[in-house]
Formats: structure tokens, C-alpha cells, sequence
């Protein structure tokens, strides 16, 4: 028989997963999927957590410790993200440049994500994430989407993602990410 903590790892993983699905089938512009997840437990959630407090180190910016230690007390982490991405040929603007062949011919990976991204794509990721963290919500499984945890998983190589966020995941008898310091 399993104990309760078990069975509140277990109950975590299946939402974990009803999440990846989530994500997959959210609507995308012209049904064009760039969509990408990942679920992490056990030993690469541990290695995310030192990642991200590593990086915090590196770089001298705020706040990694705070999500490093939320994402080494959770039980899992949905990785979602974008990979090679490519622009709807809509010639909108909304990303910055003039036309989509302009957007498509820049690349830019000197920072904590490979961009430029078409305007429509992150919408695409937006409404994938929110599906998502609906999902665990509808399930009463605690999250928060971290643009930190997605930065240190792309930065140790986890995904080779052009953009990631990170959604830890906890079921606990408080919400590990709201009162945080």
C-alpha cells in the first residue's frame, strides 16, 4: 500500500502530464504547432534548482535563490517552450521588424533566450501556458510559471528550446509559491 506522501507524488505527475497535454492542444496560429514540453522530477529537478541558483550567482541577478529553492521543494516541473518557431507571413510588424522575412533572417541567442520570435508564436506559447497551469489548477495541484526555471534549463542544456518557461508543481498543505521572500 502506498503511503500519502506517495500517493501525492503520484496524483502531481498524472497532473503534471494532463498539463503536457494541455499545452499540446491549445489552439495554435494556422494549427501550426512549435509547442514543446518536458516534465522534470527527482535528480533534474534537483540539478534545475542548482542550475537556477548558480546562474542567479553568475549573473548577480535577484531573485534566483527565492525560485531555486521553490523549485527544489516541488515535486515536478512542466517545462514549455518554442523551438525553431516560424513567423505566420503575416508581414504584421508586431514583432519589430518591417516583414516576416526580415524576423526569419535575424537571430539573436547572446541572451537568456534565441530570438527574435514572432509576435503570433508567444501568443501561441501564452495560451499553451495557460492551459496548462488551468489544467493543474482544475486539479488543485499549487504553480507558478517561472521565467527563471526556464533560463537555467535552457542554460544547462535541459531543452534546446529558443524560449522555456518552468511550472513547478507542488501539493502541499500550503501554496510553497506565494508567501515567498
Amino acid at each position: 500500500m502506498k503511503d500519502h506522501g506517495s500517493l501525492l507524488e503520484s496524483g502531481v505527475l498524472q497532473v503534471a502530464g494532463m498539463m503536457e497535454i494541455a499545452a499540446r492542444t491549445a489552439p495554435k496560429s494556422k494549427g501550426e504547432d512549435y509547442i514543446e514540453t518536458l516534465t522534470l522530477t527527482g535528480d533534474k529537478i534537483s540539478e534545475l534548482a542548482e542550475a537556477i541558483l548558480e546562474f542567479g550567482r553568475e549573473t548577480g541577478r535577484k531573485n534566483f535563490d527565492r525560485d531555486s529553492k521553490n523549485v527544489r521543494e516541488s515535486s515536478a516541473v512542466v517545462l514549455i517552450g518554442l523551438r525553431k518557431s516560424e513567423s505566420l507571413g503575416l508581414d504584421c510588424g508586431a514583432c519589430g521588424y518591417p516583414d516576416c522575412a526580415s524576423l526569419d533572417a535575424a537571430d539573436v541567442n547572446d541572451g537568456d533566450f534565441r530570438g527574435p520570435i514572432c509576435s503570433y508564436r508567444q501568443l501561441d506559447l501564452g495560451i499553451a501556458l495557460g492551459s496548462a497551469v488551468k489544467t493543474a489548477q482544475i486539479f488543485n495541484v499549487d504553480n507558478r510559471i517561472m521565467y527563471r526555471a526556464g533560463v537555467a534549463a535552457r542554460h544547462i542544456g535541459q531543452v534546446d528550446w529558443d524560449f522555456v518557461m518552468g511550472i513547478p508543481l507542488s501539493a502541499a498543505g500550503k501554496n510553497i509559491y506565494f508567501d515567498r521572500k
